[in-house]
């Protein structure tokens, strides 16, 4: 386990071939580092951390009693957060079938606070202030797609698995949350590169991760 309780896919992996063999600490392991995340990401569909703490909670119960195949899932973290947002849905059976295949343009997430030392990005607690309040102005779904893959760390292509979105979508949102968040903070101009204006900054390399 790396810093701050975070796996790669290798190790993630690994784990699953445990969990496959009865292990109850790779599932603990597992859990813990991915509940928190999941109840976010629930919360965001559900309106309710208590139901969607009790969402995630089935997921993972239906994650032990099916271990017999874990690793014969490919992607762990997709996968429930797939299950989890089909299961969400299905707690608010009513909405279900208009909210499936929705552009989550509605969503009213709330993204955590960023952490990440000030000192690493070079940037001031009135900037990271800044940062933080833009970031909780942009729009629901830009908000969301941002939140899943800066903050639980999850690649273009997982992001687009789980919402059932185009990868060149992801790829625009983030531009649009990076290039605002960008101005909020007054760090750079926008330039014209290959026909369209990109923001090439340390500080979008920072953010914008895939």
């Amino acid at each position: 386990m790396h810093k701050e309780n975070i796996y790669n896919s290798q190790e993630l992996k690994a784990l699953q071939l445990r969990l496959q063999k009865n292990d109850e600490a790779a599932f603990t392991h597992i859990y813990q580092y991915l509940y928190k995340k999941l109840v976010h990401f629930s919360v965001s569909l559900v309106r309710s951390k208590e139901l969607a703490e009790e969402t995630v909670e089935d997921v993972f119960v239906k994650l032990w009693s099916k271990r017999e195949t874990a690793a014969e899932i490919d992607n762990l973290a997709v996968y429930l957060y797939v299950a989890v947002k089909n299961a969400s849905l299905n707690a608010i059976s009513k909405q279900a079938s208009e909210l499936i295949n929705a552009p989550f343009d509605f969503l009213e997430t709330t993204a955590p606070v960023i952490t990440t030392d000030p000192y690493d990005l070079m940037i001031t607690g009135e900037m990271m202030a800044k940062m933080n309040a833009e970031i909780e102005s942009l729009p629901p779904r830009c908000k969301l797609i941002f939140k899943l893959v800066r903050e639980d760390g999850l690649k273009y292509k997982e992001v687009s698995e789980i919402l059932n979105i185009s990868v060149n979508t992801i790829d625009a949102q983030m531009a649009i949350a990076v290039k605002r968040i960008c101005q909020a903070l007054e760090v750079i101009k926008p330039q014209k590169s290959a026909g369209f204006t990109r923001l090439e900054t340390a500080f979008e390399k920072k953010v914008k991760k895939s």
